[in-house]
């Protein structure tokens, strides 16, 4: 009997699965953005840990936008944020759909990002490994108002890869490139590859 049990204890699908971003708990949205597939909180030198996310993978793009509708109805009668940064990057996605992976940072420092050579830096040392290439950052989306998230673009390599390793820089944090991976066959969101 108690194996029946661990075994379906393992069969359980996740709730990304299962439920609709609308139903998902507070809880569930922040391991959405922190420890799923598609997220992982890295700890660099002398900081604190950083949310780092496939903000171009459905179920992450799904996060997100419950997190903004979470944020504006719990501003009744205000002025709606301003979401014309977000609007660009959603505008970019939908005229190049498939055509580049982008990875967000959440709550980066603002102040270090101003810095036009700290923002350079970035730009030029911030790459993409995948199949054994690398790819240079094409562009960036910066945070702005509600919507607190820095975004670097790469283009998308071929599918058949099977990681995506992406060394970064970010403006603002100590220490050496920050390391973030993601293997292909994990990102699966109701029976498809994502990211």
């Amino acid at each position: 009997m108690h194996v029946i049990f661990l075994l379906a204890m393992l069969w359980v699908e996740p709730f990304w699965e299962t439920k609709a971003p609308k139903e998902w708990n507070d809880e569930d949205l922040l391991e959405m953005f922190h420890n799923s597939p598609w997220a992982q909180s890295t700890q660099f030198q002398n900081t604190i840990p950083i949310a780092v996310y496939l903000a171009t993978a459905k179920p992450m793009r799904d996060a997100e936008e419950e997190a903004i509708r979470r944020y504006t109805s719990k501003q009744p009668g205000s002025q709606p944020p301003d979401m014309g940064a977000r609007n660009e990057y959603l505008a970019y996605l939908e005229e190049n759909p498939g055509k580049s992976i982008v990875l967000a940072i959440r709550e980066p420092d603002v102040t270090a990002l101003a810095e036009a050579e700290e923002t350079r830096r970035m730009e030029k040392e911030s790459q993409l490994k995948a199949g054994g290439k690398k790819y240079r950052m094409t562009g960036y989306f910066p945070p702005a108002g509600a919507d607190p998230v820095l975004r670097l673009v790469f283009p998308r390599p071929p599918a058949q890869v099977k990681e995506l390793a992406f060394d970064i820089y970010i403006p603002g944090i100590t220490g050496p490139y920050r390391q973030a991976s993601f293997r292909l066959k994990d990102l699966n969101y109701r029976g498809r590859p994502e990211y």
